[in-house]
């Protein structure tokens, strides 16, 4: 038996698969994913139906793509209440007429019309698989439901799994975050900095390791800092398998807990 956490999958459905044939995941092990199913690969598609019929052995946690997927999911809903459009939830072809009435709406809003599904994995769903807008709902549930970090004991130590930084209160961060789940879901060279528990582990993602100047770059490989003050260790398990096609270095990782091994793919 063994526990497994994977982050940052990002579209890439074909890798994750083999990892976890790679880890021979099988029902007696756990299997914690720390967040960001979707956007930049090109089976976002894939994942969002995986993610809805896991098996109960997996701990789905949320990332920052995915809560912006239910910020464009609500935002949709918003403008369909608001321009009275009486979308059909079960016509792909008033999903995509509310959605293309949403890019007007938003065409003069600058940044906010350029946030607004930045990377085209809902106009992918639409286009190119048939979705509707109540499956587009059912996906931002999902997300909805999934919490922003787990607890664990691993090697003697407390350990949390959160897909960018940890922190127990607020005022032990940064004052450019305006609550913990933005820490948890956004912080980069925070986590370490100003993140952490005594004592414990983290574990977490968000920060490719194949950035090149950011806190975390280890070439591509899981990067792993401790914390002597506070006895805690730190891992980033994001290693950009997302940039494969245009970095050598970038991979899909995943660490076992038990005994802290890392597997690539």
């Amino acid at each position: 038996m063994g526990t497994y956490v994977i982050s940052d999958i990002h579209g890439c459905y074909k890798e994750f698969l083999t990892m976890l044939d790679k880890i021979r995941f099988s029902d007696t092990d756990q299997l914690v994913l720390a967040g960001d199913y979707i956007d930049k690969g090109k089976q976002s598609y894939e994942m969002l139906q995986w993610i809805v019929n896991c098996l109960s052995n997996v701990v789905l946690i949320r990332g920052n793509h995915d809560e912006e997927f239910i910020d464009y999911v609500g935002l949709m809903l918003q403008i369909d209440k608001k321009e009275k459009l009486a979308s059909c939830f079960s016509s792909n072809k008033d999903a995509i007429a509310l959605y293309q009435s949403v890019k007007y709406v938003l065409k003069d809003k600058g940044d906010l019309g350029l946030y607004f599904d930045m990377y085209g994995t809902i106009k992918d769903l639409l286009y190119n698989y048939g979705v509707t807008l109540k499956m587009l709902c059912k996906w931002a549930e999902t997300f909805l439901k999934m919490p922003y970090y787990y607890e664990l004991q691993a090697r003697a130590r407390q350990c949390v799994i959160v897909h960018a930084g940890y922190a127990r209160k607020l005022e032990d961060t940064s004052t450019s975050f305006s609550s913990l789940e933005e820490f948890y879901l956004y912080a980069r060279a925070e986590s370490v900095k100003q993140g952490g528990i005594r004592h414990g582990i983290i574990i977490a993602g968000h920060t490719p390791t194949i950035a090149k100047g950011e806190f975390a770059y280890n070439k591509g490989n899981v990067f792993k800092y401790y914390d002597k003050e506070k006895d805690c260790i730190f891992y980033d398990i994001d290693c950009g398998c997302t940039f494969r096609n245009k970095n050598g270095d970038a991979k899909l990782a995943c660490i076992r807990l038990e005994d802290e091994k890392i597997f690539y793919v």
